[in-house]
């Protein structure tokens, strides 16, 4: 599995958006500093994924993200891969009996295919929305999180890096 965290929060991102020919769309737009935070992990080859939604992302936090990752496969050894955050390398010293991480190189988010679920995550659930209290932000991660965990063939192609593949084929 490939682990990371994504920072949600109120702070809105204006994109793009559709309208009728003629109608300028508007969107709301805000900038307040409270967020939370998501821990997901990711096997890419049969597309399950875990998650859950902290407040913070520390030791501590990253401890209890990865003993819910052993117990939620208590009957499997997981081999989790991830960044070298510090509070990485501190919860290190106290991983479940059934896990062991290995380090993605430093400065290397392209290696780590859990990213790509924060880019749905913001794209499709996210995208010209203003929240008036963190209960909504919380809200839309739950919904978001709970559809991405449950459709395992959406989020193979996510992580999987087919893309990669199918341009080398198409390549020769």
């Amino acid at each position: 599995m490939f682990q990371d965290e994504g920072r949600f929060g109120r702070i809105s991102e204006v994109r793009r958006c559709w309208a009728p020919p003629g109608v300028r769309p508007e969107v709301g737009a805000q900038i307040v500093r409270q967020y939370t935070h998501v821990f997901a992990a990711v096997s890419p080859a049969d597309g399950v994924m875990d998650s859950l939604i902290l407040p913070y992302a520390d030791t501590e936090a990253m401890l209890l993200f990865l003993n819910e990752v052993a117990a939620r496969h208590a009957d499997e050894f997981v081999l989790m891969y991830m960044d070298q955050a510090g509070w990485h390398k501190s919860a290190a010293k106290r991983v479940p009996s059934n896990m062991r991480l290995e380090w993605l190189p430093p400065y290397s988010p392209q290696l780590n295919p859990s990213e790509h679920i924060w880019d749905e995550v913001r794209e499709k659930w996210f995208v010209n929305l203003v929240f008036d209290q963190m209960r909504g932000v919380e809200k839309t991660l739950i919904v978001a999180l709970r559809t991405l965990e449950s459709d395992h063939e959406r989020v193979q192609k996510l992580t999987g890096f087919d893309w990669i593949i199918s341009s080398l084929l198409n390549a020769t």
